[in-house]
């Protein structure tokens, strides 16, 4: 099981840019598929964006390419996602977790951190 911790979230105007951190507990990511999510009140959580560990590769939303970019360290086990050009439509709860496999499902991720609050204003 991998423990995660989201930080880095907080209030924005519309148009700017916040950078979300995703602490892991395990020493490497390698075999992780690690994935971040959002849920607006009254909403589904939805899947904004994933790294896949062993390839390095990324892969996102519709509603957010060319705005965020998810990327890793591995210095500090630690995956990013850093958010440009904010809407406030993008006001949610940010989550990230962890998976085996690929997927833009959450019941697909089974290790999750307890979120990290965005706000836009317009």
């Amino acid at each position: 099981q991998v423990q995660l911790a989201e930080s880095g979230g907080g209030l924005v105007q519309a148009g700017g840019s916040l950078r979300l951190s995703c602490a892991a507990s395990e020493p490497t990511l390698n075999n992780r598929v690690i994935g971040w999510f959002r849920q607006a009140p009254g909403k589904e959580r939805e899947f904004v964006a994933g790294h896949i560990g062993t390839a390095g590769s990324t892969y996102y939303a519709e509603s957010v390419t060319g705005r965020f970019t998810i990327f890793r360290d591995n210095t500090k086990n630690t995956i990013y996602l850093q958010m440009d050009h904010l809407k406030p439509e993008d006001t949610a709860i940010y989550f990230c977790a962890a998976s085996a496999a690929a997927s833009r499902s959450h019941r697909a991720f089974g290790d999750w951190g307890q979120g990290t609050q965005v706000t836009v204003s317009s």
